[in-house]
């Protein structure tokens, strides 16, 4: 039977995106936001989200392919500005050349001059100084015409250049316009996507999964300061406390740390471990799988699981919690667990502390329900003699049960209390 369980997300990335906040840890801060909640958007509003930014795309691409052909049409030759331009060039060529050949016949007529003799005749001085001075009007004018030339050229050649770089800047602005409309698109598709298989997933058996306070999990042991670079050992009693037995019971537990600021996660630096009542070997909570499963826990009846955390002795001075956690699956396909987690609070102190005798840490404002209970087949400290010896059970990955959070107050950080992922139950 096949069944959904939802993953939490990660700490990091719980911390940038809104989450249900179902309860706050009052030990991380002497103030209490409130919390938060943040509708789930229905497929029909993914759709239509999907929808327009299909739309924007479109219009994008359509915006980017007109911008194409701008820049075809603007960087032709036969453009009417690129034509100008040419035109223009020819008109400033020719007026290069003309005063070139005026400023060599003012040369010319003023070595005439210079060449004159004492000897020759009035007329012939005349003559030559009038070839001269007609000589230097030509190239006065010839010059300024040839600079109107180069101002027109210049004009001309400016224009179809600003009209080329403004039909490119339209294309690039087109093109990441369209990048950023197919990036929105694709997110909208993938939301969509994922909504429509997390819908499917859901329809598949979810309603045989329950909430049942009366399956409570308590912690003992765990001291409510502990230093770093210690071990210490605690029991997490799991309790049936119905009348009905449950075929399999999976204890469930999660730790997270932040130093005194709350900003920053030490997760990586505080370890819990598990061991069972017929094994020695301690086995890690890697947050994301339930411990191996308690079989056939009767009404009423309890089990202890052996507990240790072990925290980095590079580990700074800070503030714990320890969630916990259990769920059941029945061989009849029916399952349920625990509605809420309980969480236990810690102080983290510095490596070498000596914090003298401490009291246990208290769970959280839930309250187990242990009343009316007895321990499995009457003994009040029954191991965990039955949790499975061979590793954890692929069973894990199939038990469907709502998640929790709690707020870490500060930096606003939120616990990821449960992991549920999709799977099959054999």
């Amino acid at each position: 039977m096949k069944i959904r369980r939802i993953l939490a997300t990660a700490v990091a990335a719980a911390v940038t995106t809104p989450a249900l906040v179902l309860s706050v840890t009052p030990a991380f801060a002497d103030a209490k936001p409130a919390s938060q909640t943040q509708e789930k958007p229905s497929i029909a509003e993914l759709e239509k989200a999907a929808a327009a930014a299909k739309a924007v795309y479109d219009d994008a691409l359509a915006a980017q392919e007109a911008a194409y052909a701008v820049v075809e049409v603007v960087m032709s030759d036969t453009n009417p500005l690129a034509l100008a331009a040419a035109e223009a060039k020819t008109e400033a060529d020719a007026a290069a050349a003309a005063k070139t050949a005026a400023d060599q016949a003012v040369v010319d007529a003023q070595a005439v001059v210079e060449a004159l003799k004492d000897d020759d005749t009035a007329e012939v001085k005349e003559a030559a100084q009038a070839a001269l001075t007609k000589a230097q009007a030509d190239a006065l004018a010839a010059d300024t015409v040839n600079t109107a030339a180069d101002t027109k050229l210049e004009e001309a050649q400016k224009a179809r250049d600003d009209e080329r770089v403004d039909a490119l800047r339209t294309l690039h602005l087109a093109k990441e316009a369209t990048k950023a409309a197919l990036a929105d698109k694709k997110a909208a598709d993938d939301a969509l996507a994922k909504a429509k298989e997390d819908a499917a997933e859901e329809g598949e058996d979810d309603e045989d999964c329950v909430p049942e306070p009366k399956l409570t999990t308590v912690v003992t042991g765990l001291p409510s300061t502990v230093v770093a670079g210690t071990k210490v050992n605690f029991k997490l009693r799991v309790t049936n406390g119905t009348d009905k037995t449950m075929d399999e019971v999976y204890p469930f537990a999660y730790v997270h740390a932040t130093d005194k600021s709350g900003l920053n996660s030490l997760d990586d630096q505080v370890h819990v471990q598990w061991s069972s009542g017929s094994s020695s070997k301690w086995e890690n909570v890697d947050n994301e799988n339930y411990m191996d499963p308690i079989s056939s826990l009767k009404g009423g009846a309890h089990v202890d699981v052996k507990m240790r955390l072990t925290i980095d002795a590079s580990a700074p001075a800070g503030n714990g919690v320890t969630f916990v956690a259990g769920d059941y699956w029945n061989d009849n396909g029916s399952c349920g667990g625990s509605p809420d987690l309980e969480g236990y609070e810690f102080l983290i102190a510095a490596a070498g502390t000596k914090p003298g005798k401490v009291e246990d840490a208290k769970p959280g404002p839930t309250k187990p329900n242990t009343s009316d209970v007895k321990p499995q087949s009457g003994s009040s400290s029954t191991p965990v003699g039955s949790l499975a010896a061979t590793g954890s059970s692929d069973a894990t990955s199939q038990l469907a049960l709502a998640s929790g959070a709690a707020l870490a107050i500060g930096a606003g950080a939120v616990f990821v209390v449960r992991r549920r992922k999709a799977g099959s139950h054999a």
